[in-house]
């Protein structure tokens, strides 16, 4: 997601190293495509959910290294895109799919979402690689059809795919006691504060893939 769709062009600065050396010495790479809220939008660099991921693992002593290829302001268009030039270069065990707020901002037809989060699945494991798909609510505001809906794609494509899904990445940010203060001035991004919270919504199922 993006507080101004002009970072959509923006590349992210969190792209962990790709040499050779890198590749054959930190095992297993995961791949994370999504849009600022993995992309660190308005947070001091290495505090975001992927940059503590990156972390996490070398705790676990899990031989595993995150590329960050999260955009913001991207769509599931966008990252669709994206996606096999990403996969033949860093050849992921693991992607992670953290796209379709921006899709929903921009008023897209859900089917379209849908589609574009089939397209990349599949594509991912086609490559070999496990898929993750990172799912999103939307505010109240955009009704409670659509809000059922929109968080249902993500389920509904997972388990069409045999794919794993964390169905709400804010859980526990968005809809905690304290959820004004868990947000920046925008109140779309989320604070560093946040970002712990979102990592231990992923983990569990990301460890899962990794095993």
């Amino acid at each position: 997601m993006g507080a101004s769709f002009a970072q959509g062009t923006k590349a992210a600065a969190a792209v962990a190293s790709t040499s050779p050396a890198a590749k054959s010495s930190e095992g297993k790479v995961v791949l994370v495509l999504g849009d600022s809220l993995s992309a660190e939008y308005g947070l001091s660099r290495g505090t975001g959910w992927v940059a503590l991921l990156d972390k996490k693992l070398a705790e676990e002593k899990i031989a595993a290294r995150v590329v960050n290829a999260s955009i913001s302001g991207d769509t599931t268009s966008g990252g669709r895109s994206r996606l096999p030039a990403l996969l033949a270069q860093h050849q992921p065990a693991v992607v992670v799919i953290e796209l379709g707020g921006n899709d929903a901002l921009r008023g897209l037809p859900l089917e379209l979402t849908a589609d574009n989060l089939t397209a990349m699945t599949q594509a991912a494991q086609k490559a070999g690689a496990k898929v993750l798909l990172v799912g999103m609510q939307v505010p109240p505001n955009y009704g409670a059809d659509y809000g059922r809906r929109f968080s249902g794609v993500f389920v509904d494509v997972a388990k069409a795919n045999k794919a794993a899904v964390v169905p709400f990445m804010l859980k526990g940010v968005a809809d905690g006691p304290d959820a004004t203060r868990m947000f920046q001035a925008d109140r779309i991004h989320p604070t560093q504060e946040a970002h712990p919270i979102i990592l231990a919504n992923v983990w569990p199922e990301l460890r899962k893939l990794l095993k």
